[in-house]
């Protein structure tokens, strides 16, 4: 398994909608609202990086008021 931190800058107003629209979706096993220059962390995880590509992708990159994410893979 890999897994992932997914740092993601929100455009203003859509957070609570994205993190209501990741609920409970395969291979997203955290969400929280964060301070700093990103507006939300998300965890995930997947088979391989093939898997977290196709997570990220499809599931972060596609939601409304996405603007930019940094994805750090977990080496340990």
């Amino acid at each position: 398994m890999v897994k992932a931190y997914v740092l993601i800058e929100m455009v203003a107003g859509y957070s609570t909608q994205f993190l209501n629209a990741l609920k409970g979706r395969p291979g997203i096993i955290l969400t929280d609202r964060v301070t700093g220059p990103y507006d939300v962390l998300v965890v995930v995880e997947a088979e391989d990086l093939n898997g977290l590509s196709s997570l990220v992708q499809g599931d972060i990159h596609t939601q409304q008021g996405v603007v930019r994410t940094t994805t750090c893979v977990a080496m340990g």
